[in-house]
């Protein structure tokens, strides 16, 4: 069993995180932000500002993990797509790094984005194929510290997997967001504006997006991974399932909400290279929306 360090643990996928490697028997070590993981059974809880200078080089001095599952980055709806904080997570994730490498660390998964691909191309997305193009200061900064890690797991001999997440959903999603949106407005029985609807995406419940990440640590894996299910889902199909579970169909306004110029119709994660290493998702959509629902249904 390996000694973990998880930041961002009290996160959207940090949480689920977390319980799994638990579950799995590893010594978990959470670091988190303001808020802190209560009722959880782990070895540590540290709660710390990694943007403090030196707080990420006093973090691992203190833990010295073995394994590292860097998540914490700004991830604030609305605001991190272009927030300057992005350039200060890319300094903190290099110094959590170096002094992961310099005190033992063995191996190491961070979470990189699907923001980091050029999206104008065919929508279907490809590790070491699909152009790394980002559009957004959020995109560009993933990417330079996804080049950076790359060279610092080749010069010091280091496995380093960078995992790039598509469209999560599930508990604890911010409110804002698609899914947590559209039952917001059902459950309250008020309309649920969209947009047509007719967007292609690569939707994947947050537990198996925690899967994959622990899956890439128990595999050693080095390199960039796709996370995603690998398969489109028209998010029409979408909100009309979870109004259908709630006997809300009245409630749609499909075009209420104009669909932004940049907005992919198809964007999905190429997986054949996260499916190598073993990971199989838990959930198919109408279970892991199911899942969602009710997690939702006693929080609004």
């Amino acid at each position: 069993m390996a000694r973990v360090l998880v930041t961002g643990a009290n996160g959207f996928v940090g949480r689920q995180v977390v319980e799994q490697l638990a579950a799995a028997g590893h010594e978990v070590h959470a670091a988190c932000g303001r808020q802190t993981l209560e009722g959880r059974a782990l070895a540590g809880v540290h709660q710390v500002d990694l943007l403090e200078p030196g707080t990420p080089s006093a973090l691992i001095e203190t833990v010295r993990p073995t394994r590292l599952l860097h998540l914490a980055w700004c991830a604030k709806p609305g605001v991190y797509w272009t927030s300057p904080e992005n350039i200060a997570w890319v300094r903190a994730t290099l110094e959590l790094l170096e002094v992961f490498q310099r005190t033992g660390g063995e191996q190491a998964v961070l979470v990189g984005s699907c923001a980091e691909y050029e999206w104008s191309g065919e929508g279907v997305c490809r590790e070491y194929e699909t152009p790394l193009q980002p559009a957004t200061p959020y995109g560009r900064c993933k990417n330079a510290t996804r080049e950076l890690v790359e060279l610092f797991g080749q010069l010091h001999g280091i496995p380093l997997a960078w995992a790039r997440i598509f469209h999560a959903y599930g508990p604890y999603e911010a409110p804002g967001r698609l899914v947590p949106a559209v039952l917001a407005a059902l459950l309250k029985g008020e309309p649920a504006r969209c947009s047509h609807g007719e967007q292609l995406r690569d939707l994947l419940h947050v537990a198996d997006v925690a899967a994959a990440l622990v899956q890439l640590m128990h595999s050693n894996a080095d390199g960039a991974f796709n996370i995603g299910g690998g398969q489109p889902i028209r998010l029409r199909e979408v909100i009309e399932y979870l109004a259908r579970q709630l006997n809300a169909e009245h409630l749609l306004q499909f075009g209420a909400i104009p669909v932004a110029a940049n907005d992919p119709p198809l964007l999905i994660a190429d997986n054949q290279r996260l499916l190598a290493t073993g990971w199989q998702p838990r959930f198919d959509l109408h279970s892991g929306l199911d899942d969602a629902l009710a997690w939702w249904r006693g929080r609004i």
